[in-house]
C-alpha cells in the first residue's frame, strides 16, 4: 500500500519556495534598478560635482557612465549562461545544502559590501570595476541557486514550481517599489542607496532562514526520503546493468540520440524564446533606463519617471503576461501567429530609440511625450512575459512525458543564451541612438 503524503501545514513549504524564488532574482533586480545611484558615482569630477539627489545629471556624461548599463547587463548575463551550463555538474559534486545556503550567504555578503561601499569614497574607475565584479558574483551564484531550487521543486508535486515562478516574477516589482520608497523618503542619494541595499540584505537573510526551516517540515521530509529510496533503488539497478560492459556504448549512444531527437521536437520554441529575450535585454535597460521625461524640468515626476515608468511598469506588465498563460494559451503551439508575434516585437526597438533617450548622437527624438514611452513599455513588457512563457510551456509539452525534464533543461539553456545575446546586442542598439 502506497504511503500517504502528509499535508503542507499552513502552506509552509509553498511560502518557503516563494521566498527562495524571490531570493533568486532579487539581487540582479536590485542592482539593475539602482542604476541612477551607480552612474552618479561614475561622474567625471572634471565634468561635474557628484549630485546630491537621485535625478540630477551633468550635461556631459563620462565614458564609464555611458557604458554602465551595457557592461552591467553583459557581466550579468554571461555568468548566468555559463553557470546554468555548469550547474548540471555541480548537482553531483556539491550537496544541495551547500549549494543553496552557500549561494544565499555569498550573495548576502556581496550586498553588505555594497551597502558599506555607499559610505566609502572611491574614484570612478575602481568603483566601476568593483561593481562589475560584484554583479558577476551575484549572477554566478544566482544561477547555481536557481538551478538547485528547481531541482528541489522537482521532488515535490508539480504545483510547487508555481511559488518559485511567482517569487521570481515579483522580484523586479519589489526592487522597483523599494527604490521608489527610497526616493520618497527625501533622503540624499547616498542615504537612500544605503537603505535600499540594507533592505536587500534583510530579504536575502529571510531567504536563508527559510531554507534552514525547510528540512524540518514534515511535508518536505516525506518527499526527500521518498527520493532517497528511489535513488538507492536506481543505483543498485545501475550497478547490475554495468556488469555487462558491452552494453555501455550502446546505452550511451541511445542517450545521445535521445537528446538530439528531443531538440528536434522543440527547436522552434527554443529559438523563439532565445530571440524573445535577445530583443528584450538588447533594449531593457540599456536604452529604456536612459530615457528622460519631457513633462517637467527637475520636478517630482522627473524623479520618479525611470523607477515608475521603466522598472516598476516593466516588471508589473511582465508578471501579468506570465500569469495570464495559466488561463490562456493563445496562439496555440502550432499556430504561425506565435513566431509572428515574437518577431514583430523587434519593431518596438526603434520606437524606444526614437523616444527621449539621452544622451544621443545619431537619431532624432520623434516621440516627445512621456505617454508614448509608457505605451511602448506596456506592450513591450507584457508581450515579453506572455510570449516567452508560452514558449517555455509549449516546449516540454511537445515531447513524451519521460523526455519533459530534458526538454525543460534545453529550454532553460536557450533562455539564458537569449539573455547573453541580448546583453551583447545592447551595445549596438545603444550606440545607434
Amino acid at each position: 500500500m502506497a504511503e500517504t503524503s502528509p499535508r503542507d501545514k499552513y502552506g509552509g513549504v509553498w511560502l518557503i519556495f516563494f521566498m527562495l524564488g524571490l531570493g533568486t532574482l532579487l539581487p540582479w533586480n536590485f542592482f539593475m534598478t539602482a542604476t541612477v545611484y551607480f552612474t552618479s558615482r561614475l561622474k567625471d569630477p572634471s565634468l561635474a560635482v557628484l549630485s546630491a539627489n537621485l535625478t540630477e545629471e551633468p550635461e556631459t556624461r563620462s565614458l564609464l557612465e555611458s557604458k554602465f548599463n551595457n557592461v552591467m547587463t553583459l557581466c550579468a548575463m554571461l555568468p548566468l549562461l555559463i553557470f546554468t551550463c555548469l550547474n548540471s555538474f555541480l548537482l553531483s559534486l556539491v550537496s544541495q545544502r551547500v549549494r543553496v545556503n552557500g549561494s544565499l550567504i555569498i550573495i548576502m555578503v556581496v550586498f553588505m559590501v555594497t551597502a558599506v561601499m555607499v559610505k566609502v569614497p572611491l574614484e570612478p574607475l575602481p568603483f566601476f570595476s568593483v561593481t562589475m565584479v560584484k554583479i558577476v558574483i551575484i549572477n554566478s551564484f544566482g544561477a547555481v541557486l536557481q538551478g538547485s531550487l528547481f531541482g528541489m521543486a522537482a521532488l515535490l508535486p508539480a504545483t510547487y514550481t508555481t511559488p518559485i515562478m511567482s517569487g521570481q516574477g515579483l522580484a523586479g516589482t519589489f526592487a522597483a517599489f523599494a527604490m521608489i520608497c527610497a526616493i520618497a523618503s527625501g533622503s540624499e542619494l547616498n542615504d537612500a542607496a544605503f537603505g535600499y541595499f540594507i533592505t536587500a540584505c534583510v530579504v536575502i537573510f529571510l531567504s536563508v532562514l527559510s531554507y534552514v526551516m525547510l528540512p524540518k517540515l514534515e511535508f518536505f521530509q516525506f518527499y526527500q526520503n521518498k527520493n532517497r529510496e528511489l535513488s538507492s533503488g536506481e543505483e543498485n539497478s545501475v550497478k547490475l546493468m554495468n556488469s555487462d560492459s558491452k552494453s555501455e556504448p550502446a546505452d550511451q549512444n541511445r542517450q545521445d540520440v535521445s537528446m538530439v531527437k528531443i531538440f528536434k521536437k522543440i527547436w522552434r520554441f527554443a529559438v523563439l524564446v532565445c530571440f524573445c529575450f535577445t530583443v528584450t535585454i538588447g533594449t531593457f535597460p540599456a536604452i529604456t533606463a536612459d530615457t528622460k521625461s519631457t513633462l517637467s524640468d527637475g520636478g517630482t515626476w522627473e524623479r520618479y519617471f525611470i523607477p515608475v515608468s521603466c522598472f516598476l511598469l516593466f516588471n508589473l506588465c511582465d508578471w501579468t503576461g506570465r500569469s495570464l498563460t495559466a488561463v490562456c494559451s493563445w496562439p496555440g503551439k502550432d499556430s504561425p501567429l506565435l513566431p509572428l508575434f515574437i518577431i514583430s516585437r523587434t519593431l518596438l526597438v526603434p520606437l524606444f530609440m526614437l523616444c527621449n533617450v539621452q544622451p544621443r548622437l545619431n537619431l532624432p527624438v520623434y516621440f516627445q511625450h512621456d505617454g508614448w514611452f509608457i505605451g511602448f513599455m506596456v506592450v513591450f513588457a507584457f508581450s515579453n512575459g506572455y510570449l516567452a512563457s508560452l514558449c517555455m510551456c509549449f516546449g516540454p509539452k511537445n515531447v513524451l512525458p519521460h523526455e519533459a525534464e530534458t526538454a525543460g533543461s534545453i529550454m532553460a539553456f536557450f533562455l539564458s543564451l537569449g539573455l547573453a545575446l541580448g546583453a551583447a546586442v545592447s551595445f549596438i542598439t545603444r550606440a545607434i541612438v
